[in-house]
């Protein structure tokens, strides 16, 4: 899924895909490290993650969002 993300939000240019990691492009929001990353991509963000939809926040519910 990341990949496709990736692509999609680089308009099908597989060049950031192959010069950015995973890690970097979908960092994981549960950890400390992986949020600070997300915080500092740019818009429109990719973040992964595994929390149940219980732990989101609620803000989050009424951003735009896209899950």
């Amino acid at each position: 899924m990341l990949e496709i993300l990736s692509l999609i939000r680089q308009d099908g240019d597989p060049g950031w895909c192959r010069s950015v990691p995973n890690w970097d492009r979908g960092p994981w929001l549960e950890t400390l490290l992986g949020y600070r990353r997300a915080r500092g991509n740019a818009r429109p963000r990719i973040i992964s993650s595994h929390l149940p939809v219980q732990l989101f926040p609620r803000a989050f519910f009424r951003s735009k969002a896209k899950v």
